[in-house]
């Protein structure tokens, strides 16, 4: 259902949309942890950490794909705040023939790299098969989690982050008895838990396939909105693929600090994993406050309102902060007990996953706070159709900081994963920085343009 968001309480607008979407993104990070916390339960440490390094390789992909629908949030919240109905239903059309091609040609290409993707990621031999049974199968769901995002993505786009909320219920809920059925009484091991992770977002995909034919969104698409513009097609590109870029670049990064810590040894490895997991749940307010500006941003600028549009930017960073340091400050107490929650520590082994996962994830909490401010930024950016800024701060951060400071703090401390996760946090301050000047540039330049001085 389309829903104009450039009138009204700013702050009431951002708790109204950021709610529904956080809680989807709590729910899809709630069965994408559930895969992991429940083959510790029936596994040991070695299908622990195939289940951890093949879904880190499928957060990478998703978040590519929901990086380059940000073109399509964009496109479509801007037509809706300017009242374009045409140009939306456009960019509808045009983004669903996009992402079905994309989904197909990905699918064919990773299926024949699967194996050179598992020793790319230097996984420890005993995890090997692990790994590959897992991607294998979620390779082959593509499809299903390119279509889930798309939709999700248009949804937001006209302002409703409703429904994709409930769509990703559904999924979480098919997930999580699939995965206790597949890997436990079938005692399928990693296998189970993709198959559990694909079957379910097919559930979710035909859900809101029915929804959509059933409901009057506002927006009609007609079979000549799905053939390719170039105009259209050009701007979803020119604003998604810098996201998509900029997401790969920041996954790569930790795809990186994966292998270093895969080389350091099995118990390393399983500990860098699941603060992985932790860290992509706590980072749930923080993304969906980059989401939340795109789209209330966008619709506000396509409506002429800037200063609504710098409104809700601060309004989302301070809550980012907020959470940020809470988070922060609770993790130094509580690091080891929640690691526990993933791992029998009452095994050698697992006890020594849970002292090295409290070190690194008491490091790399403080992500938390610097990333939840430079997302908000992102998500300005995006809106001004700038997304390239996203990814410029991104690549420095990432290049001059984040994965060579992992890289000597790995090498100098050999025994403690703290100093690598606090190398970590520390790449997002360098993000911050960047992001407040280019802000400043930005705000300063079309001030300046209003006042036709």
């Amino acid at each position: 259902m389309e829903q104009n968001r450039t009138t009204g309480s700013v702050f009431q607008n951002i708790v109204f949309f950021s709610l529904p979407y956080l809680l989807s993104y709590f729910l899809q990070t709630l069965y994408g942890m559930a895969d992991l916390f429940i083959i510790g339960q029936f596994e040991g440490v070695a299908s622990t950490t195939a289940v951890s390094i093949g879904s880190q390789v499928m957060h990478m992909l998703t978040v590519m794909i929901v990086g380059l629908a940000m073109g399509s949030t964009v496109s479509i919240a801007q037509a809706v705040g300017a009242s374009d109905r045409k140009m939306a239903a456009s960019s509808i059309g045009n983004t669903v023939t996009l992402f079905m091609a994309l989904s197909l040609v990905l699918t064919a290409i990773l299926l024949a790299l699967s194996g050179s993707i598992v020793a790319v990621m230097s996984t420890p031999q005993e995890a090997v098969s692990g790994t590959l049974e897992y991607l294998t199968i979620c390779f082959m769901g593509i499809p299903f989690i390119t279509a889930y995002n798309i939709i999700s993505s248009i949804f937001r786009g006209m302002g409703d982050s409703k429904s994709p909320m409930f769509f990703v219920a559904v999924a979480c809920a098919a997930n999580i008895i699939l995965d206790y059925l597949f890997m436990g009484p079938l005692h399928m091991g990693p296998s189970g838990a993709a198959l559990g992770t694909t079957l379910s977002q097919a559930i979710s995909v035909i859900l809101s396939l029915t929804v959509i034919l059933r409901r009057n969104s506002g927006i009609f698409v007609k079979k000549s909105d799905f053939r390719p513009s170039g105009a259209v097609m050009g701007k979803l590109l020119k604003i998604g693929i810098p996201i998509a870029c900029q997401d790969g670049l920041i996954q790569v990064a930790f795809i990186i600090i994966t292998i270093i810590a895969n080389r350091r040894g099995l118990t390393d490895a399983a500990a860098v994993g699941i603060v992985e997991k932790i860290i992509s749940f706590l980072f749930l307010v923080p993304s969906s406050m980059l989401s939340t500006v795109s789209a209330l941003g966008a619709q506000n600028i396509g409506a002429e309102k800037e200063d609504r549009a710098r409104l809700t930017l601060r309004y989302a960073a301070m809550i980012a902060i907020c959470f940020g340091v809470c988070v922060s400050l609770f993790m130094q107490v509580a690091a080891e007990p929640v690691v526990s929650l993933f791992t029998d520590p009452a095994q050698a082994d697992g006890a020594q996953v849970v002292r090295l996962g409290g070190q690194y994830m008491r490091g790399y909490v403080w992500d938390c706070v610097f990333a939840g401010i430079h997302f908000s930024f992102s998500g300005y950016f995006c809106a001004c159709g700038r997304s390239g800024l996203s990814f410029l701060h991104n690549i420095i951060a990432v290049m001059l900081v984040r994965v060579p400071g992992v890289y000597l703090t790995s090498r100098l401390f050999p025994d403690n994963l703290f100093p690598m996760g606090l190398a970590t946090s520390t790449g997002s301050l360098l993000s911050v920085i960047i992001c407040l000047i280019a802000y400043h540039i930005i705000t300063r330049k079309t001030d300046v343009k209003g006042t036709g001085v």
